[in-house]
Parts: C-alpha cells; sequence; structure tokens
C-alpha cells in the first residue's frame, strides 16, 4: 500500500497498535531473563541489604526480584515499545526479538560483575524516509529520558523514606540507557537521529547528559537514604 508521500507501507491498517504471539513471547523472556541479570548483578549490594530491612531476610530476594522486574518494565520495555508504536503509526510493520546469544551475555556479565544487556531490539520492515525512521529510533530514548526525570522527582519527593531506593534505580537505569542509545555509534539510536537533525540530536543528547551527571554525581551525596 502506498501512501501520500508514495512509499510504500505495508502494515495495511495505518496507527493501529497490534502484538504477535511470537513477539509477546520474546518480550516475556526477554523481561524474564533482564529481571534475573538485575536480580544477580545486585546480590551482594546495598540493596539487598534495603529489603532486608524493610522486608526481612525471608522476603529480601522476593523483593530484589520484584522491584527489577519493575526497573525492566520501566526503562527496556517501554524503551522497545516506543520505537514499537512509533512505527506501526508510521503505517511500519515493527516487532520485538530477542537475541538468544545476546540474553546469554547478559546473564554471563551479570555474574561477572556488570551488566551488558543485549536482549533483543524491535525489527522495522517497510519502506520509509530517513526523518521517519529518525524518529523511531529517538521515541526510545526519549522514553528513557522521561523515566529518569520521573525517578529524579520521586527521590526529591520520598527522600530518606523506603520509595527513595526504587526511584533513584529508575533514574539511574534510565538516564543510563538515554546516554547510551543516543551514542552516535551504529546500530544505537543516536547514530541515526545524528544524520537525520543534528540540532535535534544536540539537544536530546545534551538533556541525557545533564541527567545523566545529575544522577551519578550530585543525588547520591543528598538522597540516598
Amino acid at each position: 500500500m502506498y501512501d501520500e508521500d508514495g512509499l510504500y507501507r505495508i502494515n495495511p491498517e495505518k496507527g493501529k497498535i497490534s502484538f504477535s504471539s511470537i513477539e509477546i513471547r520474546d518480550i516475556l523472556i526477554s523481561m524474564g531473563v533482564l529481571a534475573l541479570a538485575f536480580t544477580i548483578l545486585y546480590r551482594n549490594s546495598s540493596i539487598l541489604d534495603y529489603f532486608a530491612y524493610y522486608l526481612g531476610e525471608d522476603w529480601k530476594w522476593v523483593g530484589l526480584f520484584g522491584m527489577c522486574i519493575g526497573l525492566v518494565i520501566f526503562s527496556f520495555l517501554l524503551h522497545e515499545l516506543g520505537h514499537k508504536f512509533t512505527a506501526q503509526k508510521a503505517g511500519l510493520a515493527s516487532e520485538y526479538r530477542m537475541y538468544p546469544i545476546g540474553l546469554f551475555i547478559t546473564l554471563l556479565t551479570s555474574v561477572i560483575g556488570f551488566l551488558f544487556a543485549m536482549p533483543g531490539a524491535v525489527m522495522i520492515s517497510g519502506q520509509t524516509d530517513k526523518a521517519t525512521y529518525a524518529k523511531i529510533s529517538l521515541a526510545g530514548p526519549v522514553v528513557n529520558i522521561v523515566l529518569a526525570v520521573v525517578g529524579i522527582v520521586g527521590c526529591l519527593l520520598t527522600n530518606y523514606g523506603w520509595a527513595v531506593v526504587p526511584f533513584f534505580m529508575l533514574a539511574s537505569l534510565n538516564s543510563i540507557l538515554a546516554l547510551f542509545n543516543m551514542l552516535p555509534i551504529p546500530p544505537l539510536d543516536g547514530s541515526k537521529i545524528v544524520g537525520w537533525n543534528i540540532p535535534v540530536y544536540i539537544v536530546v543528547i545534551a538533556i541525557a547528559a545533564l541527567e545523566f551527571a545529575y544522577v551519578r554525581f550530585f543525588m547520591p551525596t543528598l538522597y540516598w537514604a
């Protein structure tokens, strides 16, 4: 189907959000592996002590895993859905696909003591122009920037309360994801955006960098409970 721009769109119901059964399976598996990887990563950290204090020794692992599921939903999942929904609204076919070897690397690195997460990506099919493709790429980091703001505001509102740690983790993870994905290195999102509109790229990566610097260097000294 051709649209008003003369470009071929393979999604006949332009703007309709849809999921396939395979895609749902891949999303759930990726989320489970990522949550497990975060749990392993934080196993010897003060985060586990936090849950032991509030929930007790018997429930600290349940609390940690539950927080990691929340982090995955409000970072990885919403980032990928930002790409997917933007592409589908443009009339393109888009589905998330997991990378089995990437999931293995994600788990392996978490055991070693750092996390190199590469669970999968949204695959896009159909003909489109550079601007549309760049906007699809931009959607993911923008989601992370917004979620980092939510985390920062949450820390300010719940300082020295029980909720400050989950909010801090939300701000920390999303500020890292936003800045990392905006790097102008293929296949990261920033490489498509900088090739489309340099001023937009500069503004977005500057915001992401400021968020990261604030969360990384300023917030821990003031808002960590």
